[in-house]
């Protein structure tokens, strides 16, 4: 998987991510979300992002509230890599949650810059900046997060443990 790199800063709150202005009924109908993500920090980027890409942070990114529309904002826009130096806890959980991978590489959220076209290998755990050749890694995934990224998330993880259709 090769993408371009959507670089953000430290302290990305979820508010950032999708503010809550757009969050009435989300639920209902998540395909909405997509077109405000990162409305205010990135307008360009609903309309720019591609499947390929990747969102890059800093350290502490989706701090704030526990809101799960967040990664499922950024899910919805396509992107299925998060990188950054570090995760706010909740929002970590909630990426996995919901099926989006939410990577923890120092060196690579230091290195990538806006624009950088890069290639994840999520079983050898590396991340590859195409752009400047250089190779970051992270620790690789755990199997069963592995199954439930696979899956789409943790309810059909559930689901498909539970054998229910």
């Amino acid at each position: 998987m090769a993408g371009k790199a959507w670089k953000f800063g430290d302290d990305i709150d979820t508010d950032a991510i999708i503010p809550g202005r757009f969050l009435a009924n989300w639920n209902k109908d998540p395909e909405k979300l997509k077109t405000n993500c990162f409305i205010d920090l990135a307008p360009e980027f609903a309309k720019e992002v591609a499947a390929e890409d990747f969102v890059v942070g800093g350290e502490n990114f989706g701090c704030g509230s526990s809101r799960e529309a967040a990664p499922v904002a950024i899910k919805m826009t396509g992107v299925k890599i998060v990188i950054a130096d570090s995760f706010a806890r909740i929002f970590y959980r909630n990426c996995i949650n919901v099926g989006l991978l939410a990577l923890e590489s120092p060196a690579a959220s230091a290195a990538i810059h806006h624009g950088d076209l890069l290639e994840v290998d999520s079983a050898a755990g590396v991340i590859r900046n195409l752009s400047t050749n250089e190779t970051y890694s992270f620790t690789p995934i755990p199997p069963f997060v592995q199954q439930i990224l696979d899956l789409g998330g943790l309810v059909p993880y559930v689901k498909q443990r539970l054998g229910i259709d």
